[in-house]
């Protein structure tokens, strides 16, 4: 089993085959939309942990700060360099499957929560492995 890390971001899914109901934010859905999307997410959830393959997810909020050291004894520094907003990351999951193929269908299924009209948004989600072995240098 590998752990992966599936990155919802705010990114638009706008393009070529794309619906338009892709691109309508979730602040300009009705309650009924969002409640079919969070539901969609909660069965989701609960499939991958009937396979034993759910660790952890949470939503974001879309508000943050970037926050970095700027030196001993100096407030940190909280202002730019800034993301765009379909950079942001809305959410995450922490998946644990037998393969980077699995973890790409549990992303793929992921991708196709309804949205604005309650038709898949077709989200872009980011996989990333999670580092199981730290990397090597060589001189």
């Amino acid at each position: 089993m590998a752990k992966y890390l599936l990155l919802k971001h705010y990114r638009r899914s706008s393009g070529p085959g794309n619906l338009p109901a892709a691109d309508v934010p979730m602040d300009q859905w009705t309650q009924q939309e969002i409640d079919a999307h969070l539901t969609y997410m909660d069965d989701f959830a609960d499939r991958l942990r009937e396979r034993g393959e759910f660790v952890d997810g949470q939503a974001l909020s879309p508000e943050g700060t970037f926050v970095r050291y700027d030196g001993e004894g100096r407030p940190p520094v909280t202002d730019g360099p800034f993301a765009e907003t379909k950079d942001l990351i809305a959410g995450w999951m922490i998946i644990d499957v037998d393969s980077q193929e699995r973890a790409h269908e549990a992303a793929a299924e992921l991708s196709a929560a309804p949205g604005k009209g309650g038709e898949p948004i077709h989200e872009w989600l980011e996989v990333r492995p999670f580092l199981t072995e730290l990397p090597t240098v060589t001189e």
